[in-house]
Order: C-alpha cells, then sequence, then structure tokens
C-alpha cells in the first residue's frame, strides 16, 4: 500500500454524492456540520439534503482518507464547541478529479442528446 503522500488523487474516483458533495461545500471554505448540510441545501438548489447520520459518517470517512481536517475554532464563550472541518491539498486534489470525470459525463451526455449542446 502507498503511503499517504504518494496516493494519486485518482485513486479514490469515483465518489459517493454525499462526500463530492461535501468537498464542494468545503471549497469554498471551512465549516461546521450543520454550516455542510445548509451549504450542500444550498448549491443544488435543495435538491440535495444531507441527514446528519450521511453527514457524519461520510466526515469520518473523510477524515481518514485525508481528505479533510478538523481545527478548532478559538474559544467563544457565547458558542457551544463545534467541530470545524477544511479541505487538505489533497482534499481538493481529489475534488477536482472527480468534478473532471463527471464533466467528462455532462459531455458524453450532450454528445447522446441527453442534455442541450451549449
Amino acid at each position: 500500500m502507498k503511503k499517504e503522500a504518494e496516493r494519486e488523487p485518482e485513486s479514490l474516483v469515483p465518489l459517493t454524492p454525499a462526500i463530492f458533495h461535501i468537498l464542494l461545500a468545503l471549497a469554498g471554505g471551512e465549516s461546521h456540520g450543520y454550516g455542510i448540510m445548509l451549504d450542500v441545501e444550498k448549491l443544488t438548489d435543495g435538491q440535495i439534503r444531507l441527514g446528519p447520520g450521511t453527514l457524519y459518517r461520510s466526515l469520518q470517512r473523510m477524515l481518514v482518507e485525508k481528505l479533510i481536517e478538523e481545527f478548532d475554532e478559538p474559544e467563544n464563550p457565547d458558542q457551544e464547541r463545534r467541530r470545524n472541518y477544511r479541505l487538505t491539498r489533497f482534499g481538493r486534489s481529489v475534488a477536482q478529479e472527480e468534478a473532471k470525470r463527471l464533466a467528462t459525463l455532462v459531455q458524453a451526455a450532450k454528445v447522446k442528446g441527453l442534455l442541450p449542446k451549449s
């Protein structure tokens, strides 16, 4: 098995829809779980709603795969502690590979007449 630094982003593609949507949400900046849920819903015009179970299982898997990292926010006495997440460089690379893969599929759908050609 390759070391973390030697893994190719393509090795994790294709991603599950939940993981790709979370990566998209975090591509815009760091966030906590609830913020990620809201951002995914906004990015998809309400078509995708991640439940807490799917979200937190996906986040755990993404932490193990080193796609994201958890960090602590400076203490704010007015807020309860939230787990905050951000993309790693590797996570951004994996998201880019998945986006390329999906773009190729969209192009194929256009060629086959499933989507209008732009």
